[in-house]
């Protein structure tokens, strides 16, 4: 009884606590006992203060277990690397171990195209007598030109009505070739609305099976075309490039390419002050050769800035650049900072991913999708996309060996696109992001006044050789146009502690208290539990005696 106050019944426990406890408004229950009216209306009021603490607490619970966040902004000013360049020439090697194989599909082409509308491409198309690009260490691989791939005769281009619109004034003609699934049923047509994008798309499709027929792997780093026969100059903070300075890899749409500063661990490249005179400056050759003018129909080098030790996608981030063009290109860098776990999907390095990566690099969401994409295709078509990396113990597909895989493809490409595909639930975005806005400024380059001494220059610097009227030359410059940049970060809207406190503005809103009341409440259920084993002990002790 020295430890535990015992009371005389649960009355006088409960005046007990009405007096002392540090709750407003409990104190009327009591001392308005004579008034009966005033004592249910305090009751009452004490009840629904209750009930509008608890809803409220109920609100803020289901909005913190929400998880949402707030976006916060911050400048940043220091001294930073320099991003990765990546340029491409935009025309596609013709390797001589296929070449028969893409001469043939040239004059397929023609035909196709003078088929659709009359018009005769041969002198454009063929060439024969073109350079093809011999691979060294490939003698043990045979004559693939003389093997037994054949171009399928299947896949011809057909015009289309386009019955979608009855109006006659809306009336259109589609251009697609047929696919079937190995069956030869449940064919569809994969169409275009221009006739130029229905021959690309063929082309690439047929192009895509030749080029399976070489080996996974080629190595054209030793090959004869070194950077100096793309890019005539550079620059970067007023100081020459060096031979470490970029590494070269084939694409097999955008041709040569190059990646200037792709680990971005050298000092050499470190930005210390924005400006045109402190960026990278390049003269780059830009004339087509045309070794499969159907492959890239466009003129000029692609260009692509990107993080360092990211695979660059040219296809969905790089932009052309003309040529007979100086370019400017002033970036601003922007990194994002996901909370990720309960807050948002993001991984920090791709290893908690379920999707295998087939890229080197370091994650990206587009290396992600594609992986995945890739996946599915073996699993689902039996081979892999020619434009993707393979798995171990895959192979590209064929269709002289998969003869459906083309149907297979489409069909999985529109799922992914459309969503439909799963990948877009397993690659989640990068917890750290770094973001590169661009503005561009264009000018006439060379001049007119200028054109023949810089000519003669680069003519005798770099035996640069124009055989033609067309600009065949471009100027790149790419800056920082500040080195501060901006930083968006994600926090949590409710965190622990402002919920805590968010619940304690509640409790001293409705009763004016403090946590030391939440203690006097529970001091009083332990009372009430005690007083009432208490009771319960004594009734039974009296029926026994």
């Amino acid at each position: 009884e020295g430890l535990i106050e015992f009371y005389d019944s649960f009355k006088d426990m409960f005046e007990f606590f009405c007096k002392n406890t540090t709750i407003h408004g409990t104190i009327r229950l009591v001392c308005s006992d004579s008034n009966r009216m005033k004592t249910a209306f305090w009751t009452l009021l004490l009840l629904a203060s209750f009930g509008m603490l608890y809803w409220q607490f109920a609100l803020m619970f289901s909005q913190y277990w929400a998880y949402p966040v707030v976006l916060t902004m911050s400048m940043h000013s220091e001294p930073k690397m320099f991003p990765a360049i990546t340029i491409c020439n935009l025309d596609p090697y013709r390797f001589e171990l296929v070449s028969e194989h893409l001469v043939q599909l040239d004059r397929m082409a023609e035909e196709s195209i003078t088929f659709l509308y009359g018009i005769n491409t041969s002198a454009s198309l063929l060439h024969v007598n073109e350079k093809s690009i011999h691979v060294k260490d490939l003698s043990n691989i045979g004559n693939l030109s003389r093997s037994s791939f054949k171009l399928s005769q299947n896949f011809s281009l057909l015009r289309m009505s386009d019955r979608s619109n009855r109006s006659e004034k809306m009336h259109s003609e589609t251009v697609g070739f047929r696919l079937c699934n190995a069956t030869g049923g449940n064919c569809f047509y994969k169409t275009y609305s221009t006739g130029m994008d229905a021959i690309l798309e063929w082309y690439r499709f047929h192009y895509m099976n030749i080029m399976s027929q070489l080996p996974v792997i080629i190595n054209i780093s030793d090959h004869e075309e070194q950077i100096e026969d793309m890019v005539y100059s550079c620059q970067y903070d007023g100081e020459p490039c060096r031979p470490s300075d970029y590494v070269h890899f084939h694409h097999p749409v955008f041709g040569s390419c190059y990646t200037f500063n792709s680990k971005g661990t050298d000092s050499f490249w470190t930005a210390t002050k924005p400006g045109i005179p402190y960026g990278l400056s390049l003269i780059l050759r830009a004339e087509q050769k045309d070794h499969i003018p159907l492959l890239s129909t466009v003129a000029g080098v692609k260009v692509m800035i990107h993080n360092h030790n990211q695979t660059p996608f040219l296809e969905h981030e790089g932009f052309d650049i003309r040529p007979g063009i100086a370019t400017t290109i002033g970036i601003q860098q922007d990194e994002v900072n996901r909370l990720g776990g309960n807050y948002g999907k993001c991984t920090t390095d791709g290893n908690d991913v379920n999707v295998k990566l087939l890229y080197n690099n370091s994650y990206t969401l587009q290396a992600c999708l594609h992986s995945c994409f890739q996946h599915i295709m073996v699993r689902k078509c039996g081979c892999g996309y020619y434009y993707y990396p393979l798995p171990p113990g895959a192979e590209y597909c064929d269709y002289n060996k998969q003869p459906a895989w083309g149907h297979c493809f489409y069909q999985l490409y529109n799922r992914l696109r459309n969503h439909h595909l799963n990948c877009f639930d397993q690659c989640p975005k990068p917890c750290r992001e770094s973001l590169y806005k661009v503005s561009v400024g264009t000018a006439k380059w060379p001049s007119a006044k200028s054109q023949d001494w810089i000519r003669q220059a680069l003519r005798h610097q770099n035996g640069y050789n124009s055989t033609s009227n067309r600009r065949d030359i471009a100027k790149v410059t790419i800056f920082y146009q500040q080195l501060n940049y901006q930083a968006v970060n994600e926090s949590p809207l409710l965190s622990e502690n402002l919920l805590l406190s968010s619940m304690g503005s509640q409790w001293s809103l409705w009763f004016g208290s403090s946590v030391l009341s939440v203690v006097e409440m529970f001091e009083l259920l332990i009372d009430t539990l005690v007083l009432s084993l208490l009771f319960c002990y004594q009734r039974f002790r009296s029926k026994k005696t």
